[in-house]
């Protein structure tokens, strides 16, 4: 590993630090011991598996049915959570733990991080964006056709990437300015942005900036458009006369809303988690939640609270043209 020593010297007048130039990073171990590595590589090859299977098919349910709702935002949905578990998971059991191996590359490591912020960004706006298509579906359903017209939904589709494109690139430009860091040691199974920001060669007061701005764009954007849309659900909800017609109602976004609880409570209690813990590897194992779980049970939660993509999977599995165990689970997981 190439090393150069350099000074670190802080706009506010902090003592200068001895920072390195590294080559590469160290990632954290979820355990070390030895004899567990092999249980740890089964179990993350068959979540991933399932949850890269599982998603694939919730595509191929969309596309075959014209008629699901919203289908090409949770199509979209499905090949981001696709591409957001593939930038950390296939590296983890092909790579370290095969090898035995915790390096990652100087480069390598900015590459997982830049698509660990766009794939997670790209979540959030997608699940904002649906959550759009929900209350056009309750709020103004006869004229859903002429509002969700397809060429909105590209424009919105392309608006989300262009958004997650733009968060990853401001990150990296901050990052990029402090080229040296305090420690090669990143604290997680992957390069997680706010773990490489903790050691980069930066004062606090940018990194609040950085993290604000994160925050911002991944966290309060996404949340303020998803309650604003499910406050109007609700309020239109509620001036149904029958139980009845509101659960019915209501049930048309519980997929949606099922996947949002779990999306958003997962990252929220891995990071107020991480902020009590001690513990370096408690949070490495607590980040597992929302970076292999989350993905793996969304195909489950569309499964099972969606009549739609339910009744086309049953198509798919008495056709000829999908059939396996994969089908089989996610057929007959309720």
């Amino acid at each position: 590993m190439v090393v150069r020593n350099f000074t670190c010297r802080y706009p506010n007048n902090k003592e200068p630090q001895n920072v390195t130039q590294p080559s590469e990073f160290h990632l954290l171990q979820l355990s070390e011991d030895p004899d567990l590595q092999p249980i740890i590589f089964g179990l993350f090859l068959s979540r991933y598996l399932v949850t890269v299977l599982g998603n694939l098919l919730i595509i191929l349910a969309v596309s075959s049915d014209s008629h699901l709702h919203t289908p090409f935002f949770l199509s979209n949905l499905s090949s981001t959570d696709t591409c957001f578990i593939s930038t950390m998971v296939p590296k983890m059991i092909f790579v370290d733990i095969q090898t035995h191996s915790r390096v990652i590359s100087y480069v390598g490591c900015q590459t997982q991080m830049s698509l660990f912020i766009i794939f997670g960004c790209m979540d959030d706006m997608l699940l904002t964006v649906m959550a759009y298509g929900c209350f056009v579906a309750i709020c103004h359903p006869l004229h859903y056709s002429v509002i969700l017209n397809p060429c909105l939904c590209v424009s919105l589709v392309l608006m989300s990437f262009l958004v997650s494109l733009l968060n990853s690139l401001l990150h990296n430009l901050i990052v990029l300015q402090f080229p040296h860091f305090k420690d090669v040691e990143i604290a997680n199974f992957f390069c997680d942005p706010s773990q490489l920001l903790n050691i980069s060669c930066s004062d606090a007061f940018t990194n609040n900036i950085v993290m604000c701005f994160v925050v911002t764009i991944s966290g309060l954007l996404p949340i303020s458009g998803i309650s604003f849309s499910y406050y109007k659900i609700i309020s239109s909800i509620l001036r149904i006369p029958s139980l009845g017609g509101k659960y019915k109602t209501f049930s048309t976004c519980g997929s949606h809303l099922a996947v949002v609880c779990l999306f958003y409570g997962t990252g929220f209690g891995v990071y107020l988690g991480s902020a009590v813990s001690t513990s370096p590897r408690k949070g490495a194992v607590a980040s597992v939640m929302y970076t292999v779980v989350t993905p793996m049970l969304n195909p489950f939660i569309y499964r099972l609270r969606n009549k739609d993509v339910r009744s086309t999977l049953r198509k798919l599995h008495s056709s000829s043209l999908v059939s396996g165990p994969v089908v089989s689970i996610l057929e007959y997981s309720s």
